[in-house]
């Protein structure tokens, strides 16, 4: 009897011995699966991230994006913020925390327990143990986040400011995956670097003193963003191939006042939905917002018609000093080049492609191309 309870026994210690190795066994597959899907869920948002570099135009939409993603994608971080110190000021450029948090998120950087955090360039990760307890830094926010981790952003080893993600629970980030966070902060640095480039082509738009139409840059960053709601649309580029010779043989007033005329009759011709830029000196472009290059032809023609048809006389004070007792007129001449753009594409390769070409051509020439 007693060696039948002893076989029992061993039997039962046995079976208990593989069903620790099976939970064991199963417990690290699980870990695995979990580390595997956390990857590539990482993989997937830094996919979102170059989608959103593509197809969003404007800056503040970019970063915003970003945010959403992380948020959506990462169900323990219930708060994601983007702070960036622009030269005199730290600014929120992304947040889904309350506006009224907003003034203690942007001064985290004066935080104690975030200065070593910053002048060693690494993370700091800080959490409560009760729920009665606050983090360092909150002030009248006791029960928003209970966990938090701070990262301090820098673009060639220069601090631009800080990402910090919260929870509202407790210890909420100790299980995770933190190289895929830095691979994600990486991005989010390397966007903010595109994205500074952006608003700075944004900040240098300028209004044409003759024409009275915005600069260049204007195509690159608002105008563009105008232009990307359509999935084609058309940019031509036209140049006023008389233009020096008005400026040279004539006088420079003559030539500004051809300018003028010139984009008045083409700005009061055109639909709203459509950019006119003054690209420069005798180059101007058009960008036809969702229309296919055929469905422009004969708005081009008719305009070229009209604008060359138009008899342009120097002013009466040019003639006196000038010592001219007839009146001097010129018409202008136009050449035109247009192409297809097609929306998340580089505008600026475009009307490189268009200036190149106009750039080449004869200068007697006159007319409507397509390349």
């Amino acid at each position: 009897m007693t060696a039948v309870i002893i076989v029992t026994i061993v039997i039962l210690v046995f079976i208990i011995i593989a069903l620790m190795m099976y939970n064991i066994n199963i417990h690290k597959k699980i870990a695995k699966f979990s580390n595997i899907n956390e990857k590539i869920t990482g993989l997937n948002i830094l996919q979102s991230f170059m989608n959103t570099v593509g197809e969003y135009s404007s800056v503040e939409k970019k970063i915003n994006k970003i945010n959403e993603i992380i948020l959506e994608r990462y169900s323990d971080i219930k708060y994601s913020t983007i702070v960036v110190f622009d030269g005199a000021e730290y600014v929120i450029k992304a947040s889904n925390v309350d506006e009224k948090h907003w003034n203690t998120l942007r001064n985290l950087y004066t935080e104690e327990i975030f200065k070593d955090s910053i002048s060693t360039a690494t993370p700091k990760y800080i959490t409560v143990d009760k729920e009665t307890e606050k983090l360092p830094y909150q002030k009248m926010e006791l029960g928003r986040a209970k966990s938090a981790m701070f990262f301090p952003l820098y673009i060639d080893n220069v601090y631009i400011g800080y990402w910090l993600i919260e929870s509202g629970q407790i210890h909420a980030f100790d299980g995770m995956d933190t190289a895929i966070i830095e691979v994600i902060k990486e991005n989010i640095v390397t966007i903010l670097k595109t994205v500074e480039y952006q608003k700075t082509v944004e900040n240098i738009v300028r209004t044409d003193l003759y024409s009275s139409l915005k600069s260049a840059e204007y195509l690159y960053g608002e105008g563009k963003q105008l232009v990307d709601r359509y999935t084609v649309s058309t940019v031509c580029m036209l140049r006023i191939t008389n233009l020096e010779d008005i400026n040279e043989k004539i006088n420079r007033h003559l030539g500004n006042k051809v300018i003028n005329v010139v984009s008045n009759i083409i700005a009061n011709n055109i639909s709203k939905e459509y950019l006119f830029v003054r690209y420069m000196g005798p180059k101007f472009v058009i960008v036809f917002s969702g229309v296919q290059p055929e469905d422009v032809a004969n708005f081009l023609e008719d305009i070229k018609s009209q604008i060359e048809e138009t008899e342009i006389f120097l002013e009466e004070e040019d003639k006196k000093r000038m010592k001219l007792k007839k009146d001097i007129s010129v018409t202008p001449r136009l050449n035109f080049v247009l192409t297809s753009y097609y929306k998340g594409t580089s505008m600026d390769g475009v009307t490189k492609k268009l200036e190149e070409y106009i750039d080449q051509a004869d200068k007697k020439e006159n007319d409507i191309n397509y390349i």
